[in-house]
C-alpha cells in the first residue's frame, strides 16, 4: 500500500515556500520605518531599505541598486514628502507601479509644529492628530551623501504635489504612539496586498504594539532621574521624544531641517550655555563635532551623542526599539 503521509512535510514546505515567493516586494525609506515594516513582516519576508541608516534622508542621491529596489517594489512605505522631498520625484518615476504609503499622512498620527529659533520657550506642544491636516515642513537631519547619484530621481510624484513645507515637525517616529499607529497601517496595507499572510501581519503588528508599550515604560524609568535636566540638541529632531517623555530641550544648534547654523545663532546658543546652566549638549554622529566643541568651549556642560536614525545599528525589527533605548540612555548619561 502506498503511503502518502511522508509527503506531508514536503507539501507543507512547498506551501511555505510558495507563500514566500508570493509575498509582495516591499521597500521602506529610512531605517526606523524599515524596522517597523520588518517587525510586521517577520516570518514572511524581509523588506528592502532604500536610504542607508547613516545617510541623510533630507538630502541623498540614490545609487543604482537603490533605484532598482524602488523599481522592483510592490509596496513602498515612506515617511513622506515633507521629510524627503527629493524621494517624491524618484517614487513618481521609479515606483509608479507600486502602492506608496506616506506614513505622515496616516490616520492616528499625532503631528507637532516645527519649532523656530535657536532657543525654545517652555510651552505646551500643539499636538495635531492627522486626519485633515496638511503636512508642511522641511526634511531631516544628518549629512549629505556622496554616493553615486541616479539620473531618474528628479521627477514629480502626483500624490504629494502642492505641499507647502514648513509647519510640522517630520520626526514623528520618535513618538512611540506614532510608531504603534504605523504598525497598524503597515499591517493593513500588507494584508490587503497579501491576504494569504494577513494573519501573520496582523499578529506581528499587535505584538509590536505591545513591545512598544513596554519600551515606553522602560524609557520612562531610564529618564526618571534626569527629568528636568537642561540640555541642548544639535538639531531640532527630538520634539516628539521630548513630548512623550516629559522632557524639554532648551534649544538647538541647527533647525529641524538640519541647515547650517548662522554665526548669530551659534552666538545665541553659546550665551545660553554659559549663562543659563545648561547641563548637556547633545551631538549627532552625522554632524560636524567642531560646532559642538565651539558651543561647549569655556563651559562645564557635558556632551553625549544622540542618533534619531539608528545609524550604528543593524537594520531590522530590533533597530527601532534599540534606537529609542539609546536616545534615552544618551540623555541619562550626559551632564
Amino acid at each position: 500500500m502506498i503511503r502518502s503521509l511522508p509527503l506531508i512535510p514536503a507539501a507543507t514546505a512547498l506551501l511555505s515556500s510558495t507563500a514566500l515567493a508570493d509575498a509582495p516586494r516591499v521597500a521602506a525609506d529610512i531605517a526606523p520605518v524599515h524596522s517597523l515594516v520588518a517587525r510586521v513582516m517577520e516570518g514572511v519576508d524581509t523588506p528592502a531599505l532604500v536610504i542607508p541608516a547613516g545617510a541623510s534622508p533630507h538630502e541623498y542621491s540614490l545609487r543604482p541598486s537603490e533605484a532598482r529596489t524602488l523599481q522592483d517594489a510592490d509596496l513602498v512605505f515612506w515617511t513622506g514628502e515633507d521629510l524627503t522631498p527629493w524621494l517624491a520625484d524618484a517614487l513618481g518615476t521609479l515606483a509608479e507601479g507600486a502602492e506608496v504609503t506616506a506614513l505622515l499622512d496616516a490616520e492616528g498620527v499625532t503631528l507637532l509644529p516645527m519649532r523656530e529659533g535657536a532657543l525654545f520657550e517652555a510651552h505646551d506642544h500643539g499636538e495635531e492628530d492627522h486626519d485633515e491636516h496638511e503636512h508642511d515642513e522641511h526634511g531631516h537631519d544628518d549629512h549629505g551623501h556622496d554616493d553615486d547619484g541616479h539620473d531618474d530621481e528628479e521627477h514629480g510624484h502626483d500624490d504629494h504635489a502642492g505641499h507647502a513645507h514648513g509647519e510640522h515637525d517630520t520626526h514623528a517616529w520618535l513618538a512611540p504612539d506614532n510608531a504603534a499607529a504605523w504598525l497598524d497601517v503597515i499591517a493593513g496595507k500588507l494584508s490587503a496586498a497579501d491576504p494569504a499572510n494577513a494573519e501573520t501581519y496582523l499578529a506581528n503588528a499587535a505584538a509590536g504594539r505591545a513591545e512598544i508599550e513596554a519600551l515606553s515604560a522602560e524609557i520612562e524609568t531610564t529618564l526618571a532621574p534626569v527629568r528636568g535636566r537642561s540640555f541642548l540638541v544639535f538639531h531640532d529632531a527630538y520634539q516628539y521624544f521630548e513630548t512623550t517623555f516629559g522632557l524639554s530641550a532648551a534649544g538647538a544648534i541647527s533647525l529641524s531641517d538640519a541647515t547650517d547654523p548662522s554665526p548669530a545663532r551659534i552666538a545665541e546658543i553659546q550665551a545660553r550655555v554659559t549663562g543659563a546652566g545648561i547641563d548637556c549638549v547633545l551631538s549627532e554622529p552625522q554632524f560636524n563635532a567642531a560646532l559642538v566643541a565651539t558651543v561647549l568651549d569655556g563651559t562645564e556642560a557635558g556632551t553625549a551623542v544622540m542618533d534619531p536614525l539608528g545609524s550604528g545599528l543593524e537594520p531590522g525589527p530590533m533597530l527601532y526599539p534599540q534606537m529609542m533605548r539609546n536616545l534615552a540612555q544618551a540623555l541619562a548619561d550626559c551632564g
